[in-house]
């Protein structure tokens, strides 16, 4: 689920460029859970690459991209052995069971990568989502994710002087830029996405809004769906979590 940004195809095609494989800890530390589960639902799939590495290391199980952006799903969809579906959280469970994920299928490692969780904003949202991880989970599986730890203050950094370039596809040289919204309202951070370049038309521009949650209220939030946090690590090093450390890496389970 990467945010709203890049549900634009032009755009869409820029978020591999923007995000390389293997440019940080997330990639192998993900791709190791991957490939020791036999069925796997990456929740917000983005471009897919996390299953893609997974299914060309060798990974010969169930492989399953969730994403409501068609244009994100346009470029996954380049491995045809990996099943993509167009959809948010809502759409992997509901109070029937049923989904487009699959009636009554369960799958042993569920997986938000690139801070997607953030994007459960409301209260009301971030239970039905987790309850629908809850619905889609064996008992036996794990659920992981990472949020920003709201201590380290990430969003201080997200400014003009801070935008970076890089080159498209096609040859085009693209700026990126973020400016927040201030003042920041509680743990909600709001800001938009400037995307510009001599060899378009016009600037795209984009407004998202995440939300960092810090350790109890995860906890407490995961409490309510039937989960629990049982590591929670503060780096992709799988360090402790200090109040400097710059993520909160939840590895959850069903309750017993």
């Amino acid at each position: 689920m990467v945010d709203h940004a890049f549900s634009d195809e032009r755009l869409a095609q820029l978020y591999d460029v923007l995000n390389p494989w293997g440019g940080s800890g997330d990639d192998a530390f993900y791709l190791d859970l991957v490939m020791s589960a036999r069925s796997v639902l990456d929740v917000g799939c983005g471009t897919g690459a996390l299953l893609r590495r997974a299914r060309e290391a060798g990974h010969a199980g169930l492989l399953c991209g969730l994403d409501p952006a068609e244009a994100m799903l346009d470029q996954a969809r380049v491995r045809p052995d990996i099943e993509w579906i167009s959809g948010d959280l809502a759409s992997a469970g509901g109070s029937d069971g049923a989904s487009s994920v699959g009636r009554d299928r369960r799958f042993d490692l569920v997986v938000m990568t690139g801070h997607a969780f953030q994007v459960l904003v409301e209260d009301d949202e971030l239970r039905a989502s987790l309850a629908a991880v809850r619905s889609v989970l064996s008992d036996d599986g794990r659920f992981v994710f990472e949020t920003r730890n709201p201590s380290a203050r990430a969003w201080e950094s997200w400014t003009p002087d801070h935008a970076v370039e890089v080159t498209a596809a096609d040859g085009a040289v693209v700026r990126v830029a973020h400016q927040v919204e201030t003042p920041v309202d509680g743990d909600v951070v709001s800001f938009s996405t400037t995307f510009t370049s001599p060899d378009w038309e016009r600037a795209e521009v984009s407004r998202s809004t995440l939300r960092f949650l810090d350790r109890d209220a995860l906890s407490s939030f995961l409490a309510g769906a039937g989960l629990v946090a049982e590591w929670q690590y503060g780096d992709w090093a799988r360090g402790p979590l200090t109040g400097t450390s710059p993520e909160i890496i939840t590895v959850a389970a069903p309750a017993r």
